[in-house]
């Protein structure tokens, strides 16, 4: 596929404010979610909840794209169509998540790297024919004393521009995730290091080995304190650490940056989303690509039953909708109760 057309896709995406709903979870995960309502994770429920999700009315106004799981790309909705020819008609691009995980890094106790490389050409081949534009692939790294390692950082920045080549070969817009996480009790100032440590690493990797960064989305953290720091920093904070990072540490050619949730609430997420897009000197488009922060309150809604379908996807539909006013610095606590 043409350089030209990776850039249109990924846009597309992020075009009008919209974002990417991150429905990926692996069956690990979304069963622990369906056992936070009692819900029992069996194919035909995680299909039926999928579905509620990607057939909700007017989603496709604040959502730009879904990211897919292995079993959720061969699922059909209720009519029999594909989920991926199901979001292609809404205007949604699907996308997939293709890493395997992330594992223990050897020589780097509480490290890890993120493997799935073995085997990607033929996969993506087989995710494409399946209707897949763009793909995933998350790594993640951990804050401490003397973490992230040197070692740690390059090996997943070499791993993450590896997985980008193969897709873009794919005619697939990779989404590069380099993760700091958030579970630990770390500084907003230890976060932004890390931060831009990873990111000088990963943009100078996807450089080797070729990657055009105008065929590429970002999927990073905010530059956030830990979860179990006394000091949670306000929106503003966040906001201006934020930007002042990614400024010096993201190419402006890249089409659009999509951030994670990284464990923050529903609310958190919007608003420090919402914060950050009112500052000036933004030379990318700021969205968003959500998991559990679009889904949560929808889970709730559903718990499993035919009958609470309608408030799922009235919920999950009213997330989308604040997200992306978030996303064009236009969100107002008023829309939560509008």
């Amino acid at each position: 596929m043409a350089a030209s057309e990776l850039n249109a896709i990924a846009r597309s995406i992020v075009a009008n404010d919209r974002g990417i709903l991150a429905a990926d979870e692996s069956t690990g995960t979304i069963t622990k979610r369906f056992d936070s309502i009692d819900v029992e994770s069996t194919e035909p429920n995680r299909r039926a909840y999928r579905d509620l999700l990607f057939t909700a009315e007017g989603m496709e106004e604040y959502i730009g794209g879904v990211i897919l799981f292995d079993e959720t790309i061969r699922q059909q909705a209720d009519d029999g169509t594909p989920f991926p020819t199901l979001l292609a008609a809404k205007g949604v691009v699907p996308g997939i998540k293709v890493d395997t995980g992330a594992h223990p890094l050897a020589g780097a106790p509480g490290e890890t790297i993120t493997e799935g490389l073995d085997g990607l050409r033929k996969r993506l081949g087989e995710y494409y024919e399946l209707g897949a534009r763009f793909a995933k692939w998350r790594a993640t790294l951990s804050v401490g004393e003397r973490l992230p390692s040197r070692y740690c950082v390059r090996v997943n920045a070499q791993a993450l521009a590896r997985y980008a080549a193969l897709c873009q070969e794919a005619g697939i817009v990779p989404i590069v995730e380099p993760e700091v996480l958030m579970d630990t009790d770390h500084s907003i100032d230890d976060c932004y290091h890390a931060t831009a440590r990873t990111l000088q690493a990963v943009f100078s990797e996807l450089g080797a080995q070729r990657v055009d960064l105008e065929g590429i989305l970002l999927k990073p953290n905010m530059i956030l304190p830990g979860k179990g720091n006394a000091d949670q920093a306000s929106p503003e904070r966040i906001a201006a650490a934020t930007l002042h990072c990614f400024r010096r540490h993201v190419p402006a050619s890249v089409p659009g940056i999509v951030f994670l949730s990284g464990g923050q609430s529903e609310i958190e997420a919007t608003v420090n989303l919402d914060t950050i897009n009112r500052l000036d000197g933004r030379p990318w488009p700021l969205s968003f690509s959500y998991g559990r922060a679009l889904q949560a309150s929808a889970l709730k809604a559903w718990m499993g039953a035919a009958t609470g379908v309608e408030a799922a996807q009235t919920v999950f539909v009213h997330r989308a909708r604040c997200n992306a006013a978030a996303a064009g610095g236009r969100y107002d606590a008023a829309l939560e109760t509008a």
